[in-house]
């Protein structure tokens, strides 16, 4: 099993050693915390994913980075999900995956299960609302730090500006479904974003 050591930023194969256990509880904590503290999910946790991955524990590059978010939007199911996924399993396979998936998904679980359960006293309660009303824009601007992420590479080319106005209007006015757009946008990508 390849497995990140903790010390290095290359990939070591470890067989039931206590560093390659340390490293999937490390991904487990790191995870744990995103899905924990973040409010919004998906897109509001990209930044935050990629403080921890990249600037934190620098267990891969910016570019990498939102080479794998790219993929996570594209395939079905949760962006922060997916991302878990990916990035757990790209750092120690399979156990990276599952320990990254569950360190990202027990937190909201919990949290959910029991806001439900007190939902309907919660909701009486004036100064739950005043909360919500405050994690609102904090979310919106979480959203908006993710597309600038996104974003970062698409406006550094003509091809990527076109694409990306092609797909708003499509979406705005002709409402085509977002997932034929994505089907689009990948066969545009593999037309013509080719390295010249």
């Amino acid at each position: 099993m390849c497995l990140m050591d903790l010390n290095s930023s290359e990939c070591t194969y470890l067989e039931k050693d206590n560093k390659s256990l340390r490293f999937l509880f490390k991904l487990f904590s790191v995870f744990f915390r995103i899905g924990a503290f973040t409010f919004g999910g998906g897109f509001a946790m990209i930044p935050i994913i990629e403080r921890e991955i990249v600037d934190e524990n620098k267990w891969m590059d910016s570019e990498e980075f939102l080479d794998i978010v790219s993929i996570t939007q594209s395939a079905p199911g949760a962006v922060s999900i997916n991302t878990a996924v990916f990035i757990g399993y790209k750092l120690a396979g399979i156990p990276g995956a599952i320990f990254s998936t569950f360190g990202t998904v027990i937190p909201p679980f919990f949290i959910i299960l029991i806001i439900a359960k007190f939902f309907s006293q919660f909701k009486r309660v004036e100064i739950i609302g005043w909360i919500f009303s405050g994690i609102r824009p904090a979310v919106v601007g979480l959203i908006l730090i993710a597309a600038r992420t996104i974003g970062r590479k698409i406006f550094l080319d003509y091809r990527y500006i076109s694409l990306t106005i092609g797909v708003l209007i499509c979406l705005l006015f002709f409402d085509i479904h977002p997932v034929l757009l994505i089907l689009i946008g990948g066969i545009i990508g593999a037309l013509f974003f080719r390295p010249q």
